[in-house]
């Protein structure tokens, strides 16, 4: 199975520690985000992964060559001259995530025990073009679904924006989009077909096309989930696996 981490990022919510260094190598628990999330990965049963780097690649092309994942082919998508975003970086990797299966696309900066396998699979069951992890966990900015989990729009509750402009939020419900999602390669037609090339965010292009695509959430509201990129969150990620470790005595 395909994966692509998102690795590519400034790091800027977590300047200082990313002046020097790429937000994908900042330690938790005494390993590199990157190490966290190539690991559940690799426990997960995908063992083909793209990375794409941007801001000090350099350094995660070093690490990848200092450390072994057994079993597990790691491909860079290089970004390093112009960084693309969400969308432009999957377009930019499409040679190497095209085929006939799904893959998943998994943010460097997201920790969670979310069962990835599980995902995966349920996703192959709705029959959707794309999957959104979601919840229902307080933010500013929402995805719309319907009864059906099924995308219909966007929310900005601090701003009243609303995409597209004329939908009514009250005939769905807000969940907050959780950093993970499964992107079928058919979708990469759609781009082509569109005006989306060069620098642009996924969820723009997700919201482009739900109308007449079907992209699903699904819920993981049971969860640990955390947004490693900011440093008050590093810090409550740090001490849960620290407890985690603790318990399991590993």
């Amino acid at each position: 199975m395909k994966a692509m981490i998102f690795a590519a990022g400034l790091g800027t919510r977590l300047r200082p520690l990313t002046d020097h260094c790429p937000k994908a190598l900042v330690p938790i628990a005494g390993r590199p985000m990157l190490e966290h999330v190539i690991t559940r990965l690799m426990k997960a049963g995908f063992n083909e992964l793209v990375i794409n780097i941007h801001h000090h690649g350099e350094q995660i092309i070093s690490y990848l060559n200092e450390h072994s994942f057994p079993g597990t082919d790691i491909r860079l998508s290089d970004e390093r001259d112009l960084l693309l975003d969400t969308g432009g970086g999957i377009w930019k990797a499409r040679h190497l995530l095209e085929g006939n299966e799904p893959f998943l696309i998994h943010n460097v900066d997201i920790l969670s025990d979310i069962d990835l396998k599980a995902l995966y699979q349920q996703h192959l069951h709705t029959g959707a073009e794309a999957s959104l992890l979601v919840s229902k966990r307080d933010t500013s900015r929402y995805l719309l679904f319907d009864s059906g989990n099924r995308l219909h729009g966007w929310t900005n509750m601090a701003t009243g924006e609303l995409k597209p402009a004329d939908i009514d939020p009250t005939l769905y419900h807000p969940l907050a989009f959780g950093g993970i999602h499964i992107f079928s390669p058919s979708l990469f037609k759609r781009m082509e077909a569109g005006q989306w090339h060069g620098r642009f965010s996924i969820i723009p292009f997700y919201l482009s096309i739900c109308q007449d695509i079907v992209i699903k959430g699904i819920e993981a509201n049971e969860n640990h989930w955390f947004d490693i990129g900011k440093p008050e969150t590093l810090a409550q990620a740090e001490a849960w696996l620290t407890r985690q470790k603790d318990t399991c005595r590993c």
